[in-house]
């Protein structure tokens, strides 16, 4: 699989397909349930993927992420996950439960969940990334209308990364903020690269087209992601 270094650490580098456990990780104890997302970890690591994101957002994600990486004995994953709610104290205890869930004493990226009370997390983040407790911090939005202030962000903040969707359907991140990422050495991870799943709807009973072999696609996943 392919890797990126990270901007702001280039002696680290990054699988550039990662995985998300928005709804798909959000399930009950039966096997019927777990065992499909067993399957989905053993594949990820065994194609050389290693970043695994959550948040308290998903409902049970990450302790269902927690508990079947543990159960799997896999290789150490690069694990984000997210603040989401307001207040610092809050903040704080929602942080360390999510490490908990995700069974990990060092979160490798915390994020700020759709830039939810910004201003109150950030500081916690700094002191927790100085103090080793986070390795990476960053922000999140899913909205475009939020972009102006994302780019601010990259511009005015020592951000690790941002999470922001981009798709073959959705470009608007090429405009600003893709360059603002380049001109700042902020990593980013994209969320939603298959709108959920409209792409293949769209070309749902349809054939590659034949440039896909220029672009060394044999599906239509990495043809999305690659174009």
């Amino acid at each position: 699989m392919l890797t990126r270094p990270i901007p702001k650490n280039p002696s680290e580098k990054l699988p550039v397909i990662g995985l998300g456990t928005w709804q798909t990780f959000n399930v009950g104890g039966s096997a019927a349930e777990r065992d499909p997302l067993t399957e989905v970890l053993r594949r990820l690591f065994a194609s050389g993927g290693r970043l695994i994101d959550s948040s308290p957002m998903y409902g049970r994600a990450e302790e269902v992420t927690g508990e079947l990486l543990a159960a799997l004995g896999s290789p150490k994953p690069f694990l984000a996950t997210k603040v989401w709610t307001t207040g610092k104290d809050a903040g704080i205890r929602e942080m360390k439960r999510s490490m908990k869930r995700m069974r990990s004493e060092r979160m490798d990226l915390m994020q700020v969940h759709n830039l939810l009370d910004l201003e109150t997390h950030w500081p916690v983040l700094r002191e927790w990334k100085k103090a080793g407790t986070i390795r990476y911090l960053g922000v999140t939005h899913y909205a475009q209308s939020e972009s102006g202030r994302i780019e601010r962000l990259m511009r005015s903040e020592a951000l690790d990364f941002v999470q922001i969707p981009y798709s073959l359907a959705r470009r608007q991140a090429e405009e600003r903020l893709l360059p603002a990422a380049r001109d700042t050495g902020t990593g980013v991870l994209v969320m939603q690269p298959f709108e959920t799943g409209e792409l293949f709807r769209r070309v749902k009973g349809k054939s590659l087209p034949p440039f896909a072999a220029e672009l060394d696609c044999t599906s239509f996943a990495q043809f999305f992601l690659k174009k």
